[in-house]
Protein backbone atom coordinates (compact mmCIF):
# COMPACT_ATOMS: atom_id res chain seq x y z
CA UNK A 1 0.00 0.00 0.00
CA UNK A 2 1.01 3.42 -0.88
CA UNK A 3 1.98 5.70 2.10
CA UNK A 4 2.17 9.31 2.59
CA UNK A 5 5.60 9.13 3.26
CA UNK A 6 6.44 7.21 -0.52
CA UNK A 7 4.47 10.12 -1.72
CA UNK A 8 6.69 12.69 -0.08
CA UNK A 9 9.77 10.64 -1.69
CA UNK A 10 8.83 10.66 -5.10
CA UNK A 11 7.47 14.14 -4.99
CA UNK A 12 10.64 15.12 -3.38
CA UNK A 13 9.17 17.32 -0.45
CA UNK A 14 8.47 16.71 3.04
CA UNK A 15 5.62 14.34 4.40
CA UNK A 16 4.19 17.47 6.00
CA UNK A 17 3.76 19.01 2.67
CA UNK A 18 2.29 16.67 1.48
CA UNK A 19 0.05 16.83 4.32
CA UNK A 20 -0.56 20.89 3.58
CA UNK A 21 -1.51 19.67 -0.01
CA UNK A 22 -3.68 17.55 1.17
CA UNK A 23 -5.41 20.18 3.61
CA UNK A 24 -5.27 22.52 0.71
CA UNK A 25 -3.45 24.69 2.77
CA UNK A 26 -3.01 28.36 0.96
CA UNK A 27 1.15 28.72 1.90
CA UNK A 28 2.28 25.91 -0.82
CA UNK A 29 3.50 26.94 -4.11
CA UNK A 30 1.89 25.92 -7.45
CA UNK A 31 4.77 24.43 -8.15
CA UNK A 32 4.67 22.14 -5.35
CA UNK A 33 1.31 21.42 -5.61
CA UNK A 34 1.46 20.37 -9.09
CA UNK A 35 4.76 17.47 -7.84
CA UNK A 36 2.84 16.82 -5.28
CA UNK A 37 -0.73 15.85 -6.88
CA UNK A 38 1.59 14.43 -9.80
CA UNK A 39 2.95 11.95 -7.38
CA UNK A 40 -0.32 11.17 -5.83
CA UNK A 41 -1.47 10.17 -10.08
CA UNK A 42 1.61 8.48 -10.72
CA UNK A 43 1.87 5.98 -7.08
CA UNK A 44 -2.14 5.62 -7.24
CA UNK A 45 -2.08 7.28 -3.86
CA UNK A 46 -5.35 7.33 -2.05
CA UNK A 47 -6.22 8.66 1.45
CA UNK A 48 -7.52 6.96 4.09
CA UNK A 49 -10.17 7.80 6.88
CA UNK A 50 -7.32 9.57 8.50
CA UNK A 51 -5.96 12.04 5.29
CA UNK A 52 -9.34 12.08 4.90
CA UNK A 53 -9.82 13.85 8.12
CA UNK A 54 -6.84 15.83 7.18
CA UNK A 55 -8.01 16.82 3.76
CA UNK A 56 -11.22 17.94 5.52
CA UNK A 57 -9.65 20.46 7.71
CA UNK A 58 -11.22 19.54 10.89
CA UNK A 59 -8.01 18.41 12.75
CA UNK A 60 -6.64 20.94 14.67
CA UNK A 61 -3.87 20.92 17.43
CA UNK A 62 -4.21 18.42 19.69
CA UNK A 63 -3.31 18.54 23.80
CA UNK A 64 -1.23 15.01 24.75
CA UNK A 65 -2.33 14.92 28.50
CA UNK A 66 0.29 13.30 30.70
CA UNK A 67 0.01 11.54 34.29
CA UNK A 68 4.07 11.33 35.16
CA UNK A 69 4.57 9.17 38.07
CA UNK A 70 6.12 11.48 40.57
CA UNK A 71 6.43 8.06 43.13
CA UNK A 72 9.78 6.42 40.85
CA UNK A 73 12.87 7.23 42.14
CA UNK A 74 14.57 7.11 38.38
CA UNK A 75 13.42 8.36 35.47
CA UNK A 76 10.64 6.53 34.05
CA UNK A 77 10.43 5.75 30.14
CA UNK A 78 6.71 5.17 29.68
CA UNK A 79 6.17 8.87 29.31
CA UNK A 80 8.69 9.61 26.67
CA UNK A 81 7.23 6.54 24.93
CA UNK A 82 3.81 7.98 24.26
CA UNK A 83 5.49 11.59 23.78
CA UNK A 84 7.28 10.18 20.94
CA UNK A 85 5.00 7.66 19.42
CA UNK A 86 2.44 11.13 19.38
CA UNK A 87 4.73 13.08 17.65
CA UNK A 88 6.11 11.10 15.07
CA UNK A 89 2.76 9.98 13.68
CA UNK A 90 1.15 13.54 13.97
CA UNK A 91 4.40 14.92 12.10
CA UNK A 92 3.55 11.92 9.50
CA UNK A 93 0.00 13.69 9.24
CA UNK A 94 0.81 17.01 9.79
CA UNK A 95 -1.09 17.47 12.60
CA UNK A 96 0.08 19.60 15.69
CA UNK A 97 0.49 17.87 19.12
CA UNK A 98 1.53 19.43 22.39
CA UNK A 99 2.35 18.11 25.98
CA UNK A 100 0.63 19.04 28.81
CA UNK A 101 1.31 17.31 32.10
CA UNK A 102 -1.25 17.20 34.72
CA UNK A 103 0.35 19.11 37.16
CA UNK A 104 0.00 22.40 35.07
CA UNK A 105 -3.73 21.92 35.32
CA UNK A 106 -4.65 19.91 38.65
CA UNK A 107 -5.29 23.21 40.62
CA UNK A 108 -7.80 24.21 37.61
CA UNK A 109 -12.04 24.02 37.89
CA UNK A 110 -13.49 22.83 34.67
CA UNK A 111 -14.03 26.43 32.91
CA UNK A 112 -10.80 27.41 33.59
CA UNK A 113 -9.38 24.19 31.85
CA UNK A 114 -11.56 24.35 29.34
CA UNK A 115 -10.66 28.30 28.96
CA UNK A 116 -6.89 27.35 28.88
CA UNK A 117 -6.75 25.01 25.99
CA UNK A 118 -9.24 26.90 23.51
CA UNK A 119 -6.47 29.76 24.19
CA UNK A 120 -4.22 26.99 22.92
CA UNK A 121 -6.37 26.58 20.09
CA UNK A 122 -6.92 23.01 21.22
CA UNK A 123 -9.77 20.72 19.49
CA UNK A 124 -8.59 17.33 20.93
CA UNK A 125 -7.24 15.76 24.22
CA UNK A 126 -5.12 12.58 24.47
CA UNK A 127 -5.32 12.09 28.07
CA UNK A 128 -2.44 8.76 29.66
CA UNK A 129 -2.79 8.11 33.19
CA UNK A 130 -6.66 8.87 33.78
CA UNK A 131 -8.39 7.95 37.48
CA UNK A 132 -11.25 7.54 39.01
CA UNK A 133 -10.50 10.47 41.32
CA UNK A 134 -9.61 13.01 38.15
CA UNK A 135 -13.10 14.93 38.77
CA UNK A 136 -12.46 17.65 36.73
CA UNK A 137 -10.96 15.95 33.61
CA UNK A 138 -14.25 13.76 33.63
CA UNK A 139 -16.37 16.55 34.34
CA UNK A 140 -14.19 18.09 31.06
CA UNK A 141 -15.17 14.96 29.25
CA UNK A 142 -18.53 14.66 29.55
CA UNK A 143 -18.63 18.70 28.83
CA UNK A 144 -17.75 17.52 24.87
CA UNK A 145 -15.84 20.30 24.37
CA UNK A 146 -13.38 18.17 22.70
CA UNK A 147 -12.72 15.12 21.20
CA UNK A 148 -11.48 12.46 23.61
CA UNK A 149 -8.63 9.73 23.21
CA UNK A 150 -8.51 7.97 26.26
CA UNK A 151 -5.11 5.77 26.83
CA UNK A 152 -5.79 3.02 29.54
CA UNK A 153 -8.74 4.19 31.02
CA UNK A 154 -12.41 3.33 30.19
CA UNK A 155 -15.17 5.60 28.39
CA UNK A 156 -16.43 5.81 25.16
CA UNK A 157 -19.12 8.32 23.80
CA UNK A 158 -19.92 10.06 20.90
CA UNK A 159 -16.84 12.19 21.47
CA UNK A 160 -14.60 9.81 23.14
CA UNK A 161 -12.65 6.92 22.41
CA UNK A 162 -10.53 4.73 23.88
CA UNK A 163 -7.33 2.92 23.33
CA UNK A 164 -5.85 0.39 25.41
CA UNK A 165 -4.34 -3.27 25.88
CA UNK A 166 -6.82 -6.05 27.41
CA UNK A 167 -5.16 -5.81 30.84
CA UNK A 168 -7.23 -8.68 32.27
CA UNK A 169 -6.25 -10.59 29.82
CA UNK A 170 -2.54 -9.61 29.95
CA UNK A 171 -2.24 -10.28 33.51
CA UNK A 172 -4.19 -13.32 33.91
CA UNK A 173 -1.92 -15.19 30.94
CA UNK A 174 1.64 -13.39 32.18
CA UNK A 175 0.86 -14.59 35.65
CA UNK A 176 -0.34 -18.01 34.58
CA UNK A 177 2.70 -18.86 32.66
CA UNK A 178 5.28 -17.41 35.21
CA UNK A 179 2.88 -19.74 38.43
CA UNK A 180 2.69 -22.83 36.63
CA UNK A 181 6.75 -22.53 35.96
CA UNK A 182 7.49 -22.14 39.40
CA UNK A 183 4.58 -23.76 41.19
CA UNK A 184 3.82 -21.29 43.52
CA UNK A 185 0.82 -21.34 45.60
CA UNK A 186 1.46 -18.53 48.05
CA UNK A 187 1.56 -15.24 45.90
CA UNK A 188 2.73 -11.51 47.25
CA UNK A 189 1.04 -9.07 44.65
CA UNK A 190 1.67 -5.68 44.27
CA UNK A 191 -0.86 -3.43 42.64
CA UNK A 192 -0.77 0.00 40.85
CA UNK A 193 -2.35 2.82 42.08
CA UNK A 194 -5.62 2.85 43.66
CA UNK A 195 -8.74 3.67 41.83
CA UNK A 196 -6.87 3.48 38.44
CA UNK A 197 -8.24 1.99 35.49
CA UNK A 198 -5.26 -0.30 34.17
CA UNK A 199 -4.43 -1.22 37.89
CA UNK A 200 -8.38 -2.63 38.91
CA UNK A 201 -7.81 -4.47 36.07
CA UNK A 202 -4.85 -5.97 36.10
CA UNK A 203 -6.09 -6.73 39.82
CA UNK A 204 -9.00 -8.21 38.38
CA UNK A 205 -7.05 -10.85 35.77
CA UNK A 206 -4.96 -12.24 39.18
CA UNK A 207 -8.19 -12.63 40.93
CA UNK A 208 -9.29 -14.33 38.36
CA UNK A 209 -6.44 -16.49 38.10
CA UNK A 210 -6.03 -16.95 41.88
CA UNK A 211 -10.01 -18.51 41.91
CA UNK A 212 -8.63 -20.42 38.97
CA UNK A 213 -5.78 -22.23 40.61
CA UNK A 214 -6.48 -22.26 44.30
CA UNK A 215 -3.88 -19.42 44.67
CA UNK A 216 -3.73 -17.56 48.00
CA UNK A 217 -3.40 -14.41 47.02
CA UNK A 218 -1.71 -11.58 49.41
CA UNK A 219 -2.33 -8.08 47.85
CA UNK A 220 -0.98 -4.61 48.62
CA UNK A 221 -0.85 -1.38 46.86
CA UNK A 222 2.45 0.02 45.40
CA UNK A 223 1.61 3.13 43.59
CA UNK A 224 3.94 1.93 40.91
CA UNK A 225 7.01 2.91 43.02
CA UNK A 226 10.20 0.97 43.10
CA UNK A 227 10.45 1.99 46.35
CA UNK A 228 7.31 1.50 47.75
CA UNK A 229 7.61 -2.23 45.92
CA UNK A 230 10.62 -2.54 47.73
CA UNK A 231 9.39 -1.85 51.31
CA UNK A 232 6.04 -3.81 51.35
CA UNK A 233 8.58 -7.32 49.97
CA UNK A 234 10.98 -6.46 52.78
CA UNK A 235 7.71 -6.64 54.95
CA UNK A 236 5.98 -9.50 53.67
CA UNK A 237 7.42 -11.79 51.33
CA UNK A 238 9.25 -14.08 53.79
CA UNK A 239 5.89 -16.18 54.01
CA UNK A 240 5.35 -15.99 50.44
CA UNK A 241 7.04 -18.22 46.88
CA UNK A 242 6.02 -16.00 44.50
CA UNK A 243 5.93 -12.46 43.80
CA UNK A 244 4.02 -10.43 40.98
CA UNK A 245 3.47 -6.86 40.44
CA UNK A 246 1.71 -4.70 38.43
CA UNK A 247 4.83 -3.26 36.81
CA UNK A 248 8.30 -3.35 35.57
CA UNK A 249 9.54 -0.84 38.22
CA UNK A 250 7.50 -2.44 41.11
CA UNK A 251 9.03 -5.45 40.17
CA UNK A 252 12.85 -4.29 39.68
CA UNK A 253 12.12 -2.65 43.30
CA UNK A 254 10.60 -6.06 44.65
CA UNK A 255 14.18 -7.53 43.10
CA UNK A 256 16.66 -5.22 45.26
CA UNK A 257 14.12 -6.38 48.24
CA UNK A 258 15.35 -9.84 48.02
CA UNK A 259 19.27 -9.27 47.30
CA UNK A 260 19.09 -6.85 50.22
CA UNK A 261 17.59 -10.01 52.67
CA UNK A 262 19.81 -12.41 50.78
CA UNK A 263 16.67 -14.77 49.87
CA UNK A 264 15.35 -15.74 46.90
CA UNK A 265 11.80 -15.54 45.30
CA UNK A 266 10.22 -15.48 41.89
CA UNK A 267 9.47 -12.33 40.30
CA UNK A 268 6.95 -11.35 37.38
CA UNK A 269 6.48 -7.50 36.29
CA UNK A 270 4.28 -5.64 33.59
CA UNK A 271 4.95 -3.42 30.86
CA UNK A 272 7.83 -4.78 29.14
CA UNK A 273 10.72 -1.53 30.00
CA UNK A 274 14.34 -1.63 28.70
CA UNK A 275 15.51 -1.02 32.75
CA UNK A 276 14.03 -5.04 32.78
CA UNK A 277 17.15 -5.78 30.92
CA UNK A 278 19.63 -4.15 33.16
CA UNK A 279 17.60 -5.75 36.47
CA UNK A 280 20.50 -9.42 36.39
CA UNK A 281 17.32 -11.55 35.89
CA UNK A 282 15.06 -12.39 32.87
CA UNK A 283 11.94 -11.82 34.22
CA UNK A 284 8.43 -12.47 32.97
CA UNK A 285 6.37 -9.09 31.84
CA UNK A 286 4.08 -8.11 29.64
CA UNK A 287 5.18 -5.85 26.72
CA UNK A 288 2.89 -3.01 25.59
CA UNK A 289 4.17 -0.95 22.98
CA UNK A 290 3.70 2.65 24.54
CA UNK A 291 4.68 4.77 20.87
CA UNK A 292 2.36 2.41 19.08
CA UNK A 293 -0.42 2.84 21.67
CA UNK A 294 0.48 6.63 21.04
CA UNK A 295 0.47 6.79 17.53
CA UNK A 296 -2.78 4.64 17.57
CA UNK A 297 -4.60 7.37 19.75
CA UNK A 298 -3.50 10.10 17.04
CA UNK A 299 -5.11 8.32 14.39
CA UNK A 300 -8.34 7.45 16.23
CA UNK A 301 -8.29 11.39 16.88
CA UNK A 302 -7.87 11.78 13.56
CA UNK A 303 -10.95 9.52 12.88
CA UNK A 304 -13.38 11.77 15.37
CA UNK A 305 -12.00 14.81 13.97
CA UNK A 306 -13.69 13.45 10.87
CA UNK A 307 -17.12 12.77 12.69
CA UNK A 308 -17.05 8.83 13.46
CA UNK A 309 -18.14 8.21 16.50
CA UNK A 310 -16.32 6.96 19.71
CA UNK A 311 -15.11 3.58 20.71
CA UNK A 312 -13.03 0.79 22.17
CA UNK A 313 -9.88 0.37 20.29
CA UNK A 314 -7.73 -3.14 21.84
CA UNK A 315 -4.33 -2.92 21.27
CA UNK A 316 -2.03 -6.49 21.15
CA UNK A 317 0.37 -7.25 23.90
CA UNK A 318 3.10 -10.13 24.05
CA UNK A 319 4.26 -12.20 26.86
CA UNK A 320 7.83 -12.27 27.00
CA UNK A 321 11.60 -12.19 29.35
CA UNK A 322 13.86 -9.32 28.50
CA UNK A 323 17.63 -9.94 29.09
CA UNK A 324 20.29 -7.85 28.68
CA UNK A 325 21.49 -8.06 25.20
CA UNK A 326 17.63 -7.52 24.05
CA UNK A 327 18.40 -3.99 25.65
CA UNK A 328 21.45 -3.42 23.61
CA UNK A 329 21.39 -5.02 20.78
Amino acid sequence: MVSIKDVAKHAGVAISTVSKVLNHYPNVSEETKKKVNAAIAELGFVPNTIAAALSSKQTGRVALLLDVNRHVQTVDEIPMQYILGAINRAKELGMDVITVFFTMIQEMDVEEMTRYFQSQSIEGLIVCGLSKQDAVLHKLIKSEKFKVVLIDASGVGVHTSNIHIDNVRAQYDVAKKFIIENKAKKILYISGKKNGYASEERMQGMKLLAEELGLTLFTRIGNFSELEARNITMRYVKRRDAIICASDMMAIGAMKALIDMDIYRPVCGFDGINLMGYAGKQMHTVRQDFKQLAAGAIDEMARLMDGHEGREVIMPHQLIRIKYEDVIM
